[in-house]
């Protein structure tokens, strides 16, 4: 049997997944771009929606990211909100209907399908996470994981609260990506 090129698949899939994307992208007049930064504000928590935080991401340069975000502003898909202790810093929100077009572009087929198949052996997923792990790794980038799966994540008799920045955290943010995430 012939030794499997780890590499080799993950790229395919990935270039399966952004094919995907692009068509959807396409039909509505979005760049894919447009779909990764809205899919970001989607999943992000309050200490992930920055333009730096995006930028990290994404990994794009804060010009190509400042652009889409003024695009994305313009037509009604996100809002910029200055923060309300440090006037300099802006929080990026996701709007109604950036969430609408978001749904609308996700190629949900090809997820739905491979989700199907997954269900039928979950242990397969395990694959997959330990792979984007050791990309990160390699990559020497933030893991952006789930709050709730940080070393920092504390639950406490009042609820949840970050160990790194002493603050409550609500369900919801605990639920979502954060680029303070800390692998265990």
């Amino acid at each position: 049997m012939e030794k499997v090129d780890v590499f080799e698949l993950i790229e395919r899939m990935s270039a399966l997944i952004r094919s995907e994307e692009r068509k959807k992208c396409t039909e509505l007049g979005l760049q894919p771009v447009h779909l990764q930064v809205m899919d970001y504000l989607s999943r992000c928590n309050r200490y992930s929606d920055t333009p730096a935080a995006l930028t990290n991401y994404l990994g794009m340069t804060r010009g190509t990211v400042s652009q889409t975000l003024q695009l994305l502003e313009k037509k009604g898909y996100i809002k910029k909100t200055a923060d309300v202790n440090d006037r300099r810093m802006v929080h990026l929100s996701l709007l109604t209907e950036g969430d609408t077009i978001l749904n609308k572009a996700r190629p949900e087929d090809l997820y739905s399908q491979a989700s199907a198949i997954f269900n039928e052996n979950e242990s397969q997923e395990n694959v997959f996470v330990n792979a984007l792990t050791a990309l990160q790794k390699a990559n020497k980038s933030q893991s952006f994981g789930l709050c709730k799966t940080c070393k920092h994540f504390t639950t406490t008799s009042e609820g949840f609260v970050c160990g790194l920045t002493k603050e409550q955290l609500s369900q919801s943010d605990s639920e979502k990506i954060c680029q303070e995430h800390t692998v265990m």
